[in-house]
């Protein structure tokens, strides 16, 4: 990962990235010109600003780039999902232990019941691959059950 914090992203950068992952760039990546068509011209934008901004993406490690002629086909350099936990570690990372409880805990209380049964799956998984098995069947939650004639 790159040394730079990646964290923080401008409203085009995220454009620019959301259009690299989304499949709608070339597998191989995009050229300024498709990212300029794609992202930059319903935003107005100069294909000189968005040739900079790629530029500079590629100098913080968000995006890769390869010479295909002329020209530099980019890549995004993470996925969504890596992006995503690297800007919460570095969020996470910059709060002591008990500030970084309250922070998790703040979280967590503005969950939805939804997230709140992702998180617990996602833990689950988390859990049955450090110790080798699959996770254990889920259980409906207390209140959730489903009660049959009695």
């Amino acid at each position: 990962m790159s040394r730079i914090p990646r964290n923080r992203l401008g409203d085009l950068e995220r454009a620019v990235l959301e259009h690299l992952w989304t499949g709608a760039a070339p597998p191989a990546g995009a050229t300024v010109r498709q990212v300029h068509d794609a992202v930059g011209l319903e935003r107005g934008l100069a294909y000189t600003t968005v040739m900079t901004v790629l530029d500079r993406m590629a100098k913080k490690g968000l995006v890769t780039r390869e010479r295909d002629g002329r020209a530099w086909r980019y890549t995004a350099a993470a996925s969504r999902e890596e992006l995503t936990s690297e800007s919460l570690h570095h969020a996470l990372g910059e709060l002591a232990g008990t500030e970084r409880r309250s922070a998790l805990l703040h979280f967590l209380d503005e969950s939805t019941p939804e997230e709140l049964d992702e998180l617990r799956a996602a833990l689950a998984q988390l859990e049955a691959r450090s110790i080798g098995t699959q996770p254990p069947a889920r259980r409906p939650r207390a209140g959730h059950l489903r009660r049959g004639p009695t």
